[in-house]
């Protein structure tokens, strides 16, 4: 295992209509401890496999350096830096069974018979493919086949980091569960440096320790998935975490009182008043609906998920959601009430000094 650094790490792709190529990877600079489990989580085009390429040797970049364990590695290969990367699609040798798939790189490096029948073994039973083991990869499934590449990640215990590129793409919505459950024993039972690169909020969330949000080629926060939820740094992070994410109203602070639409929906002991560019960030959860008090709302939908309904509403004109839960009844004539102790107010989408984090 080892830890990474990312020393003013940037990277530009060529430009092929001879302009000035934009930076695909904006330059940051980061740390990541021996042992952790990271997620990287971004939209499509943010920059998060152009980063894990850069991490695991496929891709150098235009500026900076990395370093695993103090060690510039910046010029070596994905072989010379000791990693294992499993891709958004199965790589596979198809004319090998599913056991000698998993053995072929224990062969490489040279282990004895018997570490290797003890690894794959482990490694089949974990991921239930003891029953296929004797059976050629062409004739298994997408899910049996992405099954083997995780495999093939795993089985080795030398390596100093496991980067997985979107690995459950291609995997059964019903089999997704049960594969990050495997992958966060894995990493609690070994330790391995492990980067999870997705666009699923709900698979970065559940396996990594710590979640890389990024967006437009830079790193916006970092956090745990308590923290990115309570306290998101940018209305991005807000909206990108949660289902429903959380609501970003345009505001104005006058004196203690926030208004939204000029109706005062809560105040503040923060000193912003006057200040430009400012949004008030409530998560759905903290919105209720009540006869009196708040400010009079519209109710546009209601979306009834099993275990809550979601309202979906306008105040002013203004898009907001909130969460009805099992029991609770919606008014006729519906006000929002916030909830003031869980609201943040941000300027030009950053959250304002002088709250958590």
């Amino acid at each position: 295992m080892a830890s990474i650094e990312l020393q003013q790490i940037a990277h530009q792709y060529p430009s092929t209509s001879g302009e000035m190529p934009s930076y695909a990877l904006n330059p940051l600079q980061q740390c990541w401890q021996d042992g952790g489990a990271y997620a990287l989580l971004g939209p499509s085009g943010c920059g998060k496999t152009t980063l894990l390429n850069i991490i695991s040797g496929l891709l150098q970049p235009s500026e900076g350096r990395v370093l695993f364990d103090n060690t510039n590695v910046t010029a070596l290969g994905p072989e010379q830096r000791n990693i294992a990367q499993v891709f958004q699609f199965p790589v596979v040798y198809d004319t090998l069974s599913v056991a000698d798939n998993l053995a072929f790189p224990l062969r490489n490096r040279g282990l004895g018979k018997a570490e290797i029948a003890a690894r794959v073994k482990t490694v089949l039973d974990m991921l239930g493919l003891s029953a296929r083991a004797n059976v050629k990869a062409r004739n298994l499934n997408a899910d049996d086949k992405q099954k083997i590449s995780l495999g093939r990640g795993l089985v080795r215990t030398d390596v100093n980091a496991i980067l997985f590129d979107e690995p459950l793409t291609v995997i059964d919505p019903h089999l997704k569960w049960q594969l990050r459950t495997e992958l966060k024993k894995i990493h609690q039972q070994f330790g391995h440096t492990m980067i999870y690169v997705t666009h699923d909020q709900t698979e970065a969330l559940t396996f990594a320790d710590k979640v890389i949000v990024m967006l437009a080629g830079s790193i916006v926060q970092i956090g745990t998935p308590q923290e990115l939820f309570e306290h998101p740094a940018h209305t991005f992070v807000g909206r990108f975490i949660g289902s429903p994410g959380m609501n970003i109203l345009p505001c104005e602070v006058q004196g203690t009182q926030i208004l939204v639409g000029g109706s005062p929906v809560a105040t503040t002991a923060l000193t912003c008043a006057g200040l430009p560019g400012l949004e008030l960030g409530v998560r759905p959860e903290f919105v209720t609906f009540s006869e009196t008090g708040g400010v009079a709302a519209t109710v546009t939908g209601i979306e009834d998920t099993g275990r809550h309904r979601i309202v979906r509403a306008l105040v002013n004109d203004t898009k907001i959601c909130g969460i009805l839960r099992e029991g609770e009844s919606l008014p006729a004539a519906p006000r929002v009430l916030l909830d003031p102790a869980r609201i943040k107010l941000y300027q030009h989408s950053h959250l304002l000094a002088g709250q958590v984090p």
